[in-house]
């Protein structure tokens, strides 16, 4: 009789952690949604993307893909999204705490704006009873993941506009491993500095802490500069500036590029040993260059594969 008590009361015991997990779950669920789209609207406004997601809603941009981004050069992202009509991806004029050191991930976005008294409480009093805890700012990096990029506009305010100080910055990285991209300013630039392997871009640095701003919208599309950015957006960034490449747009722009890449190491090869003029590479190949550089990206290393029905594909696209 003891072994049988024993043993109902281990799977009642079970069932209430199973039970408790789920309440868990729900609340974080709540959580993120307290000043967020629902996840049918992110679905709709994102319907060109066809693979996993989040469980918000939220298209997820394969590892792989991230990885090859890292070769992308922000010029010929910019130019491939042009030619398919997507002319508002890319914002500059930003103060970096690094040069030298992209930042590569999927877009959490967040829109702040000025302060109201009745907003700004009703904002907080929610938030805080799902589970958001210390002011607005920091709430998108309780749901940030690795991989992930805080894209945040907060209306171009540099005093009384540092998103971040070396504290969250140091949450940052711990979670995402990448950076962040702030319409705004950030303090404490020597801390920020020495964490390894973080970047911020922003408009400026100033000694100020964040007040009067409040937040209106987490994972919801937002602006950046002349930029427009939806949650799950591929976020590249170069010295030059931020390109925010839709993510149903992320596998052919990086197809692309890497084409163009293969393309023109395998002209500038050709035209060093002499075996095409430069009006030849430089214009519509014939199938004889076509099988050519079929070959020659087989036999080289570091080349992307490719069929000739894509390098086709590539060639009568050809505005470059």
């Amino acid at each position: 009789m003891y072994i049988f008590v024993k043993h109902y009361i281990l799977i009642m015991m079970k069932k209430l952690t199973l039970i408790l997990l789920l309440s868990i779950t729900i609340s974080f669920i709540n959580s993120v949604s307290s000043q967020t789209i629902s996840k049918e609207e992110l679905i709709f406004l994102t319907s060109e993307w066809k693979g996993e997601r989040f469980p918000d809603g939220r298209p997820k941009i394969s590892d792989d893909l991230l990885e090859r981004a890292k070769n992308l050069v922000i010029e010929d992202g910019w130019q491939i999204l042009s030619n398919e009509g997507y002319i508002n991806q890319f914002e500059g004029n930003w103060k970096m705490v690094r040069d030298d050191l992209p930042i590569i991930g999927r877009a959490v976005t967040a829109t702040f704006m000025p302060t109201r008294p009745d907003i700004e409480k009703n904002i907080k009093e929610r938030g805080w009873k799902n589970g958001f805890v210390g002011n607005t700012n920091s709430w998108p990096i309780s749901i940030l993941q690795k991989g992930d990029v805080y894209v945040a506009d907060c209306f171009g305010k540099i005093k009384g506009g540092t998103m971040i100080g070396d504290m969250l910055a140091t949450s940052i990285y711990s979670k995402t491993g990448t950076g962040v991209i702030f319409d705004a300013a950030a303090r404490d630039l020597t801390g920020i500095s020495e964490i390894d392997g973080f970047n911020a871009y922003v408009r400026d640095f100033h000694p100020s802490f964040l007040v009067d701003v409040v937040l209106t919208g987490l994972n919801t599309p937002t602006r950046i500069g002349e930029a427009i950015v939806l949650p799950g957006d591929l976020v590249i960034t170069d010295k030059e500036g931020v390109l925010f490449i839709p993510a149903h747009m992320a596998e052919k722009v990086i197809a692309t590029a890497e084409f163009m890449t293969a393309r023109g190491a395998f002209s500038k090869a050709m035209l060093k040993e002499g075996r095409y003029t430069s009006g030849q590479v430089d214009s519509q190949w014939t199938d004889e260059i076509k099988e050519h550089f079929l070959r020659w990206i087989k036999e080289t290393p570091g080349q992307p594969k490719m069929t000739r029905a894509q390098l086709d594909e590539f060639m009568s696209k050809r505005t470059w």
